[in-house]
């Protein structure tokens, strides 16, 4: 049996994690897998970071261009029955999540720690899409920030943000990012102060982030009852963190 399980490729699993793609039994199995499975945990947590990375426009060029050779070489190649091929690929996926599934029915779901916890759940929040407001379309400061946010250099990003609230203040799409950017160099009061204007404002685009990083930073330092009570708010809302933050209370010691 066990010889069985080793065949398993997570990579597969791994990716279908990442992405969000998992139907609820298969994320139930594979929860129970990262909670008994240091390495596993490890390498979802390199893979999340390698995906980052990939997010780089030029990389995405070079993959593209990879992958548009090696479809062309695979296309070059004689294909054999491909119908049975892709079948007894697929079956053997399913053959080992099975496997892997009864053994690891036995074992109960444990709480993490704070670590484990973010490690596991917190996704780095992305800019990937034009600014909302006009108001930071035209704001120069605001692009330089953006900039060395993409770069991951936090610290100069939250500078710069800085910058843009000094000449306007209710500037909320700047505020949220320097909270965030603060977030990232775990400056958790600053990051709250951020997170809690955007609440407050209640006027925005970004409140549920700010709820969600808001509850992130709780769990940072150690204010478990807030903690609890932000992510019991957003489980009943309707945010795009619901269901992470139902997770996460799962898993909270």
């Amino acid at each position: 049996m066990f010889k069985i399980m080793k065949t398993i490729d997570f990579s597969y699993f791994i990716e279908r994690y990442n992405a969000g793609e998992m139907n609820e039994a298969e994320e139930k199995w594979f929860l129970k897998e990262l909670d008994n499975n240091e390495k596993l945990r490890s390498e979802v947590k390199l893979r999340r970071k390698a995906d980052m990375v990939l997010k780089n426009h030029n990389i995405i060029q070079l993959r593209n261009k990879l992958s548009e050779i090696e479809r062309k070489r695979a296309a070059e190649k004689p294909v054999k029955n491909p119908v049975k091929r892709i079948s007894l690929r697929y079956a053997a996926v399913i053959a080992g999540f099975i496997l892997v599934g009864s053994i690891t029915l036995y074992f109960n779901g444990r709480s993490l720690t704070t670590d484990e916890i973010l490690d596991r759940f917190y996704k780095s929040y992305e800019v990937t899409s034009p600014p909302r407001s006009q108001q930071a379309i035209l704001n120069s400061d605001y692009s330089t920030a953006i900039e060395y946010y993409n770069i991951h250099d936090y610290r100069n990003a939250a500078l710069y943000f800085s910058k843009v609230l000094d000449t306007d203040p209710r500037f909320m799409e700047s505020t949220m990012m320097k909270g965030v950017s603060n977030f990232e160099v775990r400056n958790y009061p600053d990051a709250k102060t951020s997170f809690i204007k955007v609440i407050d404002n209640n006027d925005n685009l970004f409140i549920e982030d700010a709820q969600w990083y808001l509850a992130l930073c709780y769990l940072r330092t150690d204010e478990q009852e807030k903690a609890v009570g932000q992510l019991n708010a957003i489980t009943k809302s309707e945010s795009i963190y619901k269901k992470d933050a139902r997770r996460i209370m799962r898993k909270m010691k």
